[in-house]
């Protein structure tokens, strides 16, 4: 069985968020200990498996992510990172749509070699920041929001862009006092540098300690961001060490996000 791995949200390798993206052959998934143990072996923030659906029904491909050590329910790069593999190997055409658990989210390819993302857009419920939080991120947030069940995680904003870069957070405590990951983000020091804001995102719950750029939790920046800019196309930029740009359209209950896509391994599964 083919694996690659690709670079997403970036127009170079060894940049942006890898992921593992496998075709399946055939009408179903393998079982859930299977792909657990695939993702494991590819060690990236999460693997995605598709697998083609009857050509009259709803979706194109059935498609699910895992991380080294669960099931997610959405999943932004690897989403992009499966429709680029798809459209680069010929196994898809055009459009495509994924049937998954957060219903069917769909992927076009642009002229410049981008793909667009229709996600649903995360509902964002304000709530006070957790006891302990700011000991244990190294900064203190001005504010905290819910992100809703397709997201699942906190969104904290902090004071400013450098404070988000800076951060150094205590790994282990968030994952052992926190039921949630965080999602930090702050508005850009100087939009003329091509973002208007950034974000970093720590899970160290589901086996990501610092995921590299977070196509998903940009359905929750893109509402935070879009209302207090007065905007609804906008550029976020995730500070990891990898980096990478997510375009974002906030368009109701849905957002666009669109980003490159790199393969940079293209090899065989044996086992």
């Amino acid at each position: 069985m083919r694996i690659r791995i690709v670079d997403a949200f970036t127009t170079r390798p060894f940049a942006g968020n890898p992921a593992g993206v496998l075709l399946l052959d055939g009408s179903e998934f393998p079982d859930d200990g299977r792909l657990g143990q695939v993702a494991r072996e590819v060690n990236h923030a999460e693997t995605a498996f598709a697998h083609r659906l009857p050509e009259d029904g709803d979706a194109d491909w059935a498609l699910r992510w895992f991380t080294p050590t669960t099931e997610v329910p959405l999943c932004g790069h690897a989403t992009l990172a499966t429709a680029h593999v798809l459209h680069t190997t010929g196994a898809h055409e055009g459009p495509v749509r994924f049937a998954s658990r957060s219903g069917v989210l769909r992927a076009a390819p642009g002229a410049d070699g981008a793909i667009t993302l229709d996600f649903p857009t995360a509902p964002l419920t304000e709530e006070p920041v957790p006891a302990g939080l700011a000991e244990v991120l190294g900064a203190t947030p001005v504010a905290a929001f819910g992100t809703g069940p397709s997201v699942g995680e906190l969104l904290v904003v902090l004071p400013d862009e450098r404070t988000v870069r800076n951060l150094t957070p205590d790994l282990r405590a968030l994952a052992r006092d926190f039921e949630r990951g965080v999602i930090a983000t702050a508005r850009a020091d100087d939009p003329t540098r091509g973002h208007d804001f950034v974000s970093r995102c720590f899970f160290p719950r589901i086996g990501i300690d610092e995921d590299p750029v977070t196509g998903a939790a940009h359905t929750a920046l893109a509402p935070y961001w879009s209302a207090r800019l007065g905007r609804t196309a906008l550029t976020g930029l995730q500070a990891s060490a990898r980096s990478g740009l997510v375009r974002t359209e906030l368009r109701g209950e849905r957002t666009l996000l669109t980003g490159h896509a790199v393969t940079v391994i293209d090899g065989e599964l044996h086992a």
